[in-house]
């Protein structure tokens, strides 16, 4: 259970970094992603990408 979280936190600290390139392709604006816009600045929450992007690559690897 602990590897799954820390798995979780590290995929959306990812995501949430590279994702102005994502919206290109429509990730980040699915439902259950969240904009945060504190201060001026705005923080990419991207929950449901990230779960989606996790299940794609958990179904390719068990492929290979």
């Amino acid at each position: 259970m602990l590897k799954w979280v820390v798995t979780v936190v590290i995929a959306l600290v990812v995501f949430t970094a590279i994702s102005p390139w994502l919206s290109r392709y429509g990730l980040g604006r699915l439902p259950g992603d969240v904009v945060v816009r504190f201060r001026g600045r705005e923080r990419y929450l991207p929950f449901t990408s990230t779960i989606l992007i996790s299940l794609a690559l958990t179904l390719l690897s068990r492929l290979l």
